[in-house]
């Protein structure tokens, strides 16, 4: 849809190209700063013609959508100038006057576009009215011309005008703006100066009060492995006496009156044990001696403990998939998992229990799964907190001292892995334990480091002198009684001194020492002893597990909660066989 089509020969066709252009855009809708840009660029380009010869001008309406757009095509017989500065004019100036500028790269062409807004009116009525007035404004003369620039000219003045005091205005209130910003800067900087310095004082106290805890746990800590040593000693004196008492003649009242302080003991040592352990775990003294484990072995063993402990119309499923070794510490681990069995039989009274482990990657997953009462889902992280028990109605028929999960977790942590437990009130819970292999130094599949297995076959010798060396009087009372009929003769000492003065006077066949002594302990006795009299075969026994050590390893150990007459005697005849 041409509007305007003519060839620029001279400076008067470019002053009336710029009269057509500026009348085109105007009767198009576009705004005086519009007609004037597109105007302006119309005249610079065509000024950039005459200057080196004629070209061709043609002016058109592109139908588009969603608008149409204005298009000026100029065709010279001399390639236009391309390069240069805008402030020379020509191409340069005209590209920044309007975005819409095509050039051909060799300058034989220049098409400017501009679009127009979805209001124009395109139709052919309104563009012959269009043509019809802009050959009106291309036939004018200069003057007109003339005249409507010095219009532009003082309508841009007032303009710019009007900007410098709408500029000189926002200045003024900038300042103001900084002034207000400025004194804002120094008030807050004084705020936080003063904040900063109660900040410091803030972290130096909650560090002086972090240390303090810290000191706090460590106290408790040792507190609980202390006194829990220190109740093993008389608990595993009274199991002694009433397991001496079984064997006496009681009557029928007499045997259940022995049965129930020796159940009462049992409980009450196990507490101990596991308070000893939590204080262990938390101190990160507890000792992980990694070993080849076989996982459906582990399994088909916990799988067989656990099943006294159902109560009657619950099933235990087991499966295990991982069929590869795992190397970890087998005691620790199958402490885990047991406790998370006894807890499952313990709190289902109704339905199955799921025992499971299969490979996740480069991990070994246990879960125990069960259908029993559940957690409310916002108390399941506070069962792994010390002597935290969930309320529930079967609490009454079970024993627990909440201890177990919150050393379960802390294990597993010391075995590289991870505990987790999901659950839902009266639709069960799951744990979860994850476990990786540990660096192995390829010890015996199973066995423990530092012992040797404990052969219950007796020889037919005897076992000679016995030296039986501890500081808990009752307990060496009990030692006696069950050496009776087994040794030819027991001698007692209290301490190492002690020892060692009845050794002067005649050495022992056998020697069996606590490893906790006032004075010299244990080890080091055994060592002298071994230094004096090297005939004389040595058994350590304790009330807590024995502390690994290079010096020590296969040394016979007997723990003395699990002390009886037959693990005893076959353990010092095995000693004394290996001299």
């Amino acid at each position: 849809m041409p509007l305007l089509v003519t060839q620029l020969r001279s400076d008067a066709d470019v002053l009336a190209l710029r009269r057509a252009g500026r009348e085109i855009c105007r009767q198009l809708g576009m705004d005086t700063q519009d007609q004037v840009r597109v105007a302006t660029a119309l005249s610079e380009i065509g000024r950039a013609a005459v200057s080196t010869g004629i070209a061709d001008v043609v002016i058109a309406v592109i139908p588009g959508v969603p608008h149409a757009t204005l298009r000026a095509e100029f065709t010279p017989d001399v390639p236009f100038v391309l390069d240069g500065d805008s402030s020379d004019g020509g191409v340069p100036a005209a590209r920044r006057l309007v975005k819409g500028l095509e050039i051909d790269p060799t300058g034989a062409r220049v098409v400017l576009t501009k679009p127009l807004g979805t209001t124009a009116r395109i139709d052919e009525a309104w563009l012959a009215a269009v043509r019809r007035s802009t050959a009106a404004a291309h036939v004018a003369d200069a003057l007109d011309e003339l005249r409507v620039q010095n219009s532009e000219l003082v309508r841009t003045l007032d303009e710019l005008t009007h900007q410098k005091e709408e500029l000189r205005r926002f200045n003024d209130e900038l300042e103001e703006t900084n002034r207000g910003v400025l004194a804002m800067y120094d008030q807050l900087s004084s705020e936080l100066e003063e904040t900063n310095t109660g900040v410091v004082a803030l972290y130096a106290e909650l560090d002086e009060r972090g240390r303090e805890l810290t000191a706090a746990n460590e106290a408790k800590t040792r507190f609980l492995r202390n006194v829990s040593h220190e109740l093993r000693s008389p608990v595993n004196s009274i199991l002694g006496l009433t397991s001496l008492l079984v064997d006496s003649h009681l009557d029928a009242d007499q045997a259940q009156q022995v049965t129930f302080l020796r159940e009462s003991a049992t409980t009450m040592l196990q507490l101990v044990d596991e308070l000893l352990d939590l204080a262990r775990a938390e101190a990160g003294h507890e000792d992980v001696e990694p070993a080849l484990v076989d996982v459906p072995r582990l399994l088909d063993e916990l799988h067989g403990t656990t099943l006294p402990l159902l109560r009657p119309g619950v099933t235990l499923r087991t499966v295990a998939t991982h069929r590869l070794p795992l190397v970890t510490d087998r005691r620790l681990v199958a402490r885990v998992l047991r406790n998370l069995l006894a807890n499952a039989a313990k709190f289902t009274d109704e339905g199955c229990i799921e025992f499971t482990a299969e490979t996740e990657g480069d991990l070994v997953r246990f879960e125990v799964r069960d259908t029993g009462l559940g957690i409310p889902e916002e108390q399941v992280e506070s069962v792994f907190e010390e002597f935290v028990q969930v309320p529930n109605r079967l609490q009454p028929s079970v024993r627990g001292t909440g201890l177990g999960l919150p050393y379960a977790r802390r294990a597993a942590q010391a075995l590289g892995g991870t505990l987790e437990a999901s659950s839902r009130l009266g639709s069960g819970s799951t744990f979860t334990l994850r476990l990786p292999s540990l660096p192995f130094d390829e010890r015996p599949q199973d066995a423990p480091a530092g012992a040797l297995p404990v052969d219950a076959a007796p020889p037919t010798d005897d076992l000679g002198h016995v030296l039986v060396v501890d500081d808990d009087r009752a307990f060496a009372s009990v030692l006696v009684a069950l050496l009776q009929g087994d040794a030819a003769r027991v001698s007692v000492a209290h301490d190492a001194a002690h020892a060692l003065a009845l050794l002067h006077d005649g050495a022992a066949d056998l020697a069996l020492l606590d490893v906790r002594l006032p004075g010299m302990d244990g080890p080091a006795l055994r060592a002298r002893i071994r230094d004096l009299h090297p005939a004389t075969a040595t058994v350590l026994m304790s009330s807590a597990t024995l502390p690994p050590r290079e010096d020590l390893a296969g040394v016979l150990f007997l723990p003395k909660a699990s002390i009886s007459r037959d693990h005893l005697v076959a353990t010092l005849r095995r000693a004394k066989e290996g001299r």
